[in-house]
């Protein structure tokens, strides 16, 4: 898509399983190729930057297999690629292109490494000098200072310490600690500036240590790495969620109400990112640490509070904090960002750029920023991300300021998130639930509801008719649990407009044959049955929002629903309606028989350990008996226009 129109946004609360550390991933991929031995990486971002690095691996000849699942086995090439002679190309990826320029400087080998336009005005100048000074043979094939490189064969000799400046990026500093234990020598790098960035370089020290190099430090001016040393695989090895990430739904949360909790890092995190709880917590929002998860929750009262941070250290997470000042109550100043200049856009100009289209007045500096709040946000706004995925990622917020927000260029995010729109729509897309007993019209009207709210419609019925008619088809007992469940965790359902098919064959009548509906009933009872439907469920929440008919919608599915509906009437009345549509269908129908049936469920239904049938306190009861389909539609749609999704 050239753009994405996100709807105006009231509310967050939710769950999000974080992607794996860019960061991370491909320090573990480079660390794995020169390794000895093999290495299974299990969690991997699926990325544009992970597959540039992936592809450069097994260009230079690298053995890398997929095992599936976001999981990789790398066979290490201990320190010595096989190839010597390859054209890469790295996208723009700094987190691959540094490290593996320093590594390849060290191989004896001819390789030339390009990527993207931008990718060619990003600096690389201070990583050059640094290998230069080691005798290494590294050119600027471009513009000097830049990508793209030729690299050579040269001796290299590590007698006299590596001078480096740190003030531009720590990648630089990343790849030289990475690469120089390849040489098999004792090397030392002293800082000639401040060194930005420094949680990433200890990502950086804590890899190596995994794969066996040890790095002394002397504050953040010196590194020392002893000779002898050699990188040997750890084996199988797990990468974190990106916290980086984390950063963009912990404030939805702290903006939205929340709460909303990130899985995948945590107190336990090895990436400094994570500090942004930290900043959130400063302006006032409510932030729970466990070891693998993070949850925040607006203030308890009153707006987010302006703030005045040095946010050097978190630098590509500082991003969501220049969005979340549009939320506080006050001028907000980010400092020590001068990094962002140099990013996959000059950061600092998009962003001033950008929040001044919303509304908010912003001053700009050569390492600085300072937003403040707009008194009403400017609705309708296109948002230019200028191929950088975090900008695109940073804006969704905006949207929480109860205004549409189209964001051009959405795909950007491919380069560190693919699926993040959709993660973002799981905790910020409107609900609208709709519950309520069998035969109540409920699917009928939460149909005709998302047709008029122009949103997404889930018949969570349909996936428990699913389920019983995948039982019944294999053989599978409707009270075995675990067997029942099984299926359902693998349900081969697909929802082709008004068709319904299960393993290709169209089922839209099948499923709604008696038989069905009462195996239904019973599979739905099922507590295992359930847990393995509610994630599918709960994916069914997307942009622009979602109506979702079925049993425990506003209770257990979609708890922070904007609204929700509780659909009932009498069982005289269900009954009649049923009849009517069987007799439509030319199927025999006995009156006496389906208000038995109807009763029966009903009490089975109300009385079952598993989502009982009942109202939700905070539902709406709508009593449909004396109403026809457009009246029950419309005592449906007065409730939604009260609420604000």
């Amino acid at each position: 898509m050239d753009s994405l129109t996100l709807p105006a946004l009231t509310r967050a609360a939710g769950t999000v399983r974080l992607p794996g550390s860019k960061s991370i991933s491909n320090r573990m991929l480079l660390l794995a190729a020169v390794a000895q031995g093999t290495t299974e990486i299990r969690d991997l971002l699926d990325s544009d930057d992970t597959r540039v690095m992936l592809e450069a691996l097994q260009k230079v000849g690298v053995g890398v297999t997929a095992l599936g699942g976001n999981a990789w086995r790398v066979t290490g090439c201990d320190g010595v690629f096989p190839v010597k002679d390859a054209d890469l190309f790295m996208g723009n990826a700094g987190t691959a292109i540094r490290p593996l320029t320093a590594a390849l400087a060290l191989s004896g080998g001819h390789y030339r490494l390009s990527g993207v336009p931008r990718m060619h005005e990003r600096p690389i100048g201070d990583l050059v000098d640094g290998l230069l000074q080691i005798g290494a043979d590294v050119r600027y094939t471009g513009n000097p200072g830049f990508p793209p490189l030729a690299i050579h064969p040269a001796q290299v000799k590590l007698a006299a310490p590596i001078r480096l400046r740190g003030d531009v990026s720590s990648q630089f500093l990343t790849a030289l600690l990475m690469a120089l234990p390849l040489a098999g020598e004792a090397a030392v790098i002293e800082m000639t500036t401040e060194l930005i960035s420094r949680p990433y370089v200890e990502i950086t020290l804590n890899l190596m240590a995994r794969f066996g190099v040890e790095v002394q430090r002397d504050g953040w001016l010196r590194f020392t790495i002893p000779a002898g040393q050699r990188y040997r695989s750890p084996g199988v090895l797990h990468v974190e969620g990106d916290a980086s990430a984390a950063s963009y739904f912990l404030a939805a949360g702290a903006i939205g109400g929340g709460p909303v909790r990130v899985e995948g890092v945590g107190s336990a995190s090895i990436q400094g990112d994570v500090r942004f709880a930290d900043a959130l917590r400063a302006m006032g929002a409510r932030i729970e640490w466990g070891e693998n998860f993070i949850e925040a929750r607006a203030p308890a009262t009153g707006k987010l509070k302006a703030f005045d941070l040095d946010l050097n250290h978190i630098p590509d997470a500082a991003m969501t904090l220049a969005v979340a000042a549009l939320f506080a109550d006050g001028r907000c100043v980010l400092r020590n960002i001068a990094s962002w200049r140099v990013k996959e856009t000059d950061r600092i100009a998009a962003m001033a750029t950008e929040l001044r289209k919303l509304g908010a007045i912003v001053e700009e500096g050569s390492d600085w920023l300072a937003v403040s709040p707009p008194p009403t946000f400017q609705g309708g706004v296109a948002i230019d991300t200028y191929d950088d995925h975090r900008m695109a990622m940073c804006f969704a917020l905006a949207a929480l300021g109860g205004v549409a927000v189209t964001i051009n260029d959405p795909a950007c995010v491919n380069k560190t998130f693919p699926e993040f729109f959709d993660a973002f729509a799981l905790i910020a897309a409107p609900v609208v639930a709709i519950d309520g007993p069998s035969a109540s019209g409920k699917g009928t009207v939460a149909q005709r509801v998302a047709n008029t709210l122009g949103f997404h419609f889930l018949d969570s019925g349909a996936l428990y008719r699913l389920t019983a008619l995948a039982a019944m088809k294999a053989g599978v007992a409707l009270e075995d649990e675990a067997g029942v469940a099984a299926l359902a965790g693998e349900l081969p359902a697909d929802f082709e407009g008004d068709r319904i098919l299960l393993s290709g064959e169209d089922v839209t009548e099948g499923i709604r044959a008696e038989e069905v509906g009462v195996g239904a009933s019973k599979v739905a009872a099922l507590p295992a049955v359930r847990n393995a439907l509610l994630a599918r469920q709960r994916a069914y929440r997307r942009f622009p929002g979602l109506v979702a008919d079925g049993r425990d919608m506003g209770s257990v599915v979609f708890p922070g629903a904007a609204a929700k509906v509780f659909l009932t009437a009498s069982a005289a009345a269900r009954a009649e309606r049923r009849h009517k549509q069987l007799i439509a269908k030319g199927m025999p129908a006995n009156m006496h028989a389906l208000l038995q049936d109807l009763q029966e469920r009903d009490a089975r239904d109300a009385q079952r350990s598993v989502a009982p049938l009942r109202q939700c306190d905070d539902a709406n009861l709508v009593d449909t008996t004396e109403m026809n389909i457009e009246a029950a539609v419309a005592a449906v749609m007065t409730i939604v226009r009260q609420q604000p999704l």
